[in-house]
């Protein structure tokens, strides 16, 4: 007799959250419960099988926490503590995709006398590019440079951004204005947004990168000590860097978060025909010798039981469910914080949602998914 499905608790019906819920309801073995604030966004995941909950505030959000194996949060990275404490204290265990390091401190202090697994930062970048530079690390004997870049593109831009919005405004908005953390010189330090610009080529196609925030995760508190220089950049088509400077700083928009939110979303449309562009480097010596290892990888979208999931939705949401299943199967840590680095490159890549990562199909039981 094969298990019962594990209940699970889905925060947020978005683009994110519908991938999110497809992925796991497809999957058999989790029961999903989708809660938001929007009926239209409820009734699509509605359709996927999932059960449904509109949810106004936290009274009724930790109603919904009831009897639940754990709390999936895909809500603005300005929810994340709340929901975080609410799981605490329910002995619920917790996964998000916040990129906000402030939201992950906090989160991280909550640990110390959990009944249950809090683990944030489980999307692609914080997320899997934090597995990608700890495996890396992990092959040199003495680690000099750690440098990883991820962008999240357009396929085909057509404005002077050469950008479109394919995930959280208010994540990419946070990611350009706040601190990053990086280590420099042996040193744990805090860089600022859009300076470090560089641009380099892979594939024959040009890009720039620059100093964005929260990709690092806790990947730097890790490698303190052993590392040299550890950073992290997002990689654009050339120009955006600069036109973001004029925005933010010149035009002091970073001041007015909310007005450059509606300038963004009126003005950038969304796309679904986008590619996730990672290329992660470290430098060290191995046997005596002085070495340079890469990790470059693409990622394009996916027709997954015919719905058509964008490579950000698909990367993404691969990234949060992988970390759910590996606790579900034991293979992680049962109770504490767990940070994205505790995953192996090789676990990850094996699992049935992780595997995306290696260019592969979703393996689920109850889908059928088409590379496109």
């Amino acid at each position: 007799m094969s298990p019962s499905p594990k209940p699970i608790l889905l925060l947020g019906a978005g683009k994110i959250g519908f991938a999110i819920a497809l992925m796991l309801e497809r999957s058999g073995d989790y029961s999903v419960l989708v809660a938001d604030q929007d009926p239209a966004r409820l009734r699509a995941v509605a359709e996927l099988g999932c059960e449904t909950r509109q949810i106004s505030d936290d009274a009724s959000l930790a109603r919904c926490l009831e009897g639940r194996y754990a709390v999936v949060n895909a809500l603005p990275f300005h929810r994340a503590i709340a929901v975080a404490q609410l799981c605490s204290q329910a002995g619920v265990h917790y996964f998000d995709l916040t990129e906000d390091v402030a939201s992950t401190h906090a989160i991280q202090a909550l640990a110390g006398d959990a009944r249950a697994v809090l683990m944030p930062q489980c999307g692609l970048a914080p997320g899997f590019i934090g597995i990608v530079g700890h495996a890396l690390a992990r092959r040199f004997d003495t680690l000099l440079d750690l440098r990883m870049r991820v962008g999240a593109l357009p396929r085909y831009p057509s404005n002077s951004l050469r950008y479109n919005l394919t995930w959280s405004t208010e994540g990419l908005i946070n990611e350009y204005c706040n601190p990053c953390e990086a280590i420099v010189d042996g040193q744990l330090t805090s860089v600022p947004a859009l300076e470090g610009y560089e641009t380099f080529a892979l594939d024959g196609v040009e890009y720039e990168a620059f100093n964005t925030s929260g990709g690092l995760g806790t990947l730097p508190a890790t490698l303190l000590g052993r590392a040299r220089n550890v950073d992290y950049k997002s990689v654009r088509y050339p120009g955006h860097c600069n036109l973001m400077k004029l925005l933010l700083n010149d035009l002091r928009l970073r001041d007015r978060r909310d007005l450059l939110k509606d300038i963004f979303e009126t003005a950038i449309p969304t796309t679904e025909q986008d590619v996730i562009v990672i290329q992660a480097q470290a430098s060290g010596h191995r046997h005596g010798r002085l070495e340079e290892e890469s990790y470059p990888i693409r990622v394009f979208g996916a027709d997954v039981d015919g719905h058509r999931l964008s490579a950000i939705q698909l990367s993404t949401a691969a990234g949060i469910c992988a970390a759910l299943d590996l606790v579900a199967q034991g293979v992680l840590p049962q109770r504490g914080f767990v940070g994205q680095e505790q995953i192996s490159l090789e676990a990850l890549l094996a699992n049935r949602f992780g595997r995306v990562y290696a260019g592969k199909p979703l393996a689920l039981a109850g889908a059928v998914t088409e590379d496109r």
